[in-house]
């Protein structure tokens, strides 16, 4: 007589969990703290932290090589244990690898989480090999873009001149020039005579005209507090 065994009954079939991607949380203690970098006057800062409520903002109207950043300086010195610092991107924050690491190991040995909204990482200090190796991976990335864009500006302004069409960088406008521009705007000076007349186009004029209602707007609003 063969005895046969008994059929074990099939486990059930683990599901796959979907990788989740990380998402922002607010500190349990401590504040949460925007920093923004943009080159220029023009460049809309609201843009990187959009959707993102934080307690204090720093913004430093700088180039990414300027080692000078004075509120990236005043940021640092701000933050304390528990707090979590949010930027748009990590080329926002280090002007190369080398800094970025930097900035980073810094912030998350005082205890301060770091958070990168494009790339979609957060920084405990508590990080595995495989997370501190994917940060400068990330950053080496961020830094080869930055090159690759340089690259092709430069190739596009050589063609350009060699094409005869190359009229320089926008000119730039200093504070105080911006504000009498402004002001002549609001008197009723035509938009296009005044374009004209500092060398800008209508579209950075508009601009201009933005940013100063903006900065009206936050003073009249920590009056009224």
């Amino acid at each position: 007589m063969n005895r046969t065994k008994p059929t074990k009954a099939p486990k059930p079939a683990r599901s796959a969990q979907p990788t989740k991607a990380l998402k922002s949380v607010r500190p349990a203690k401590g504040q949460c703290v925007g920093y923004i970098r943009v080159s220029t006057l023009d460049q809309r800062e609201d843009r990187q932290l959009e959707g993102v409520r934080v307690d204090r903002r720093f913004v430093d109207h700088v180039s990414g090589k300027d080692v000078k950043r004075p509120q990236l300086t005043a940021m640092l010195s701000f933050v304390r244990e528990g707090d979590t610092v949010v930027c748009h991107s990590m080329d926002r924050l280090g002007r190369n690898l080398d800094d970025l690491r930097k900035l980073v190991f810094g912030l998350t040995e005082r205890g301060i989480r770091v958070e990168f909204r494009k790339e979609n990482l957060i920084f405990t200090g508590e990080d595995s090999p495989m997370a501190n190796l994917l940060l400068s991976v990330m950053g080496a990335i961020a830094e080869f873009e930055r090159q690759l864009i340089r690259e092709r500006q430069r190739e596009g302004i050589e063609l350009a001149k060699k094409r005869g069409v190359y009229k320089g960088r926008p000119r730039t406008l200093g504070a105080e020039i911006v504000a009498s521009l402004v002001q002549r705007l609001e008197l009723g000076e035509k938009p296009s005579t005044l374009a004209r007349e500092f060398g800008i186009s209508r579209m950075t004029l508009h601009r201009y005209r933005t940013k100063v209602s903006g900065e009206e707007a936050k003073i009249e609003e920590k009056k009224r507090r």
